[in-house]
């Protein structure tokens, strides 16, 4: 049983819904407009302001799929009304981020700056915290998929160091740091 799978989505006003028979869920907002393809052994019924998802079988893959298409529908409302974001920090001496029209330029210690293509649908914001070293980048978007693509591969430029903490990682991480050589020999 899909607990997750059995809760209806609500929709909010100006948030338009359509099944087409190939089981292809249409999302239409006020930021835009995403496409979710639906398992063909689970029902998509849109009724008064909320969307439920039912499945003809019992079967295992239609069980797996239940939640899975109430989640990928849900995160496509939210995305078309408030969208989705993701927000990193830069830490470290001389550790920045630039914006160059749309594109994100990261120095970063390395020789060269890193440059990241914008990603059609994704869109960067940079934030300066103040009292420290840390700088924000904020990846937001329609598309849950692609916002939290494009911040994995914004962190795994420079992944954050754990002896060191610095590099870039997400806000609210915890970098657990390691002790180096000097407090291993020092417990001797």
């Amino acid at each position: 049983m899909s607990r997750v799978g059995l809760k209806p989505i609500s929709v909010p006003a100006g948030v338009t819904v359509t099944v087409s028979p190939e089981n292809q869920v249409s999302v239409k907002g006020p930021k835009g407009e995403l496409h979710v393809d639906v398992y063909p052994g689970l029902s998509v019924n849109v009724g008064e302001g909320e969307i439920t998802i039912s499945r003809s079988s019992n079967e295992r893959v239609a069980r797996s799929q239940h939640g899975l298409a109430r989640t990928l529908i849900g995160n496509c409302v939210q995305g078309v009304t408030a969208g989705h974001t993701k927000q990193l920090e830069i830490q470290g001496v001389g550790f920045r981020a630039l914006l160059e029209g749309k594109n994100l330029v990261l120095n970063v210690g390395y020789s060269h700056p890193v440059k990241i293509e914008a990603v059609p649908g994704v869109d960067f914001e940079l934030a300066q915290e103040e009292r420290s070293r840390t700088q924000r980048v904020v990846v937001s978007g329609i598309d849950k998929q692609k916002v939290g693509q494009v911040a994995a591969d914004i962190r795994k430029v420079r992944k954050p160091d754990p002896y060191k903490g610095k590099g870039i990682r997400y806000v609210g991480e915890v970098v657990r740091l390691k002790a180096g050589k000097r407090a291993a020999s020092a417990k001797k």
